[in-house]
């Protein structure tokens, strides 16, 4: 889909091949994340989703094709500058035992900092908005075993914003959180999109993305489906190829975005 005048996408996968061992998961896709935008990739299980945001987080290597970072073969970038220009919160992260939530958050600053300096005002300054943005700073000596699922999400969280990159990929934010926390954090990524962000992540739920996402990426076996806004590529039709449910789409009472009522399980399946 053509993008709008002046819209540049800082993150594109040109003709990527990629996936595990002997196995493509992706084969020959493009796609692209629209700069200052929030971008929702969608589709069934196993179809290729945390592939390309690991792809686009220069975590896999393509067997053909090219991931491009404002124009640059993100693979010949040195890691340093990758790391301050994309951050990237996988889908189950671990941490060293022992870490307390604030050293966690503060790992988000190494790579602005130069080996053997103390921290920067500037440095402080990012982790205590990363710990407030996320309403983790009460817990910031206790350690991460301690926690919650919640809470240890919302920690991981903090510490992608404490990055502070111009680019966030997020691979199911929202798992582990309740309907109350999946919002907070959503709300949270709008606004960081008004300061300027843009923002790929992976979700699960087909409203929840029409809601939020500006664009979106639907996926089925290792392709794009469709892409562009919610409202002009969500239909009934989507739902049905891309997640095998029969569904009514309807506007959302509260936004107007395409909102998907489920009637059943459609008769054809999806492959893996």
């Amino acid at each position: 889909m053509a993008q709008p005048d002046g819209v540049s996408a800082p993150l594109r996968a040109a003709g990527l091949t990629v996936g595990y061992g002997e196995r493509d998961v992706l084969r020959g896709l493009d796609c692209e994340l629209p700069a200052g935008q929030i971008t929702a990739i969608v589709g069934a299980n196993a179809c290729g989703k945390s592939t390309l945001l690991r792809a686009f987080a220069r975590l896999l290597t393509p067997t053909a094709g090219a991931v491009l970072l404002d124009g640059a073969d993100i693979a010949t970038l040195p890691t340093r500058e990758v790391a301050r220009r994309v951050g990237f919160l996988p889908q189950a992260p671990l941490a060293p035992e022992g870490l307390t939530v604030e050293d966690l958050v503060w790992r988000g600053r190494f790579p602005h900092r130069r080996l053997g300096r103390p921290p920067s005002n500037h440095d402080r300054e990012r982790v205590e908005w990363a710990l407030g943005a996320t309403g983790v700073a009460d817990l910031r000596q206790r350690p991460l075993d301690r926690l919650s699922g919640g809470q240890r999400q919302r920690v991981w969280i903090a510490l992608a914003l404490a990055q502070d990159t111009g680019v966030l990929l997020l691979d199911e934010p929202t798992t582990y959180l309740d309907l109350a926390h999946q919002l907070e954090v959503l709300d949270l990524l709008a606004d960081l999109h008004e300061e300027g962000r843009t923002i790929g992540l992976v979700l699960h739920d087909l409203n929840h993305a029409c809601r939020y996402a500006h664009h979106l990426v639907a996926m089925r076996d290792g392709t794009v489906y469709a892409a562009g806004a919610p409202a002009e590529i969500v239909d009934e039709a989507l739902v049905q190829d891309v997640f095998a449910v029969t569904a009514r789409v309807l506007p959302d009472p509260v936004t107007g975005t395409p909102m998907c009522v489920p009637v059943g399980r459609a008769r054809s399946s999806i492959g893996a």
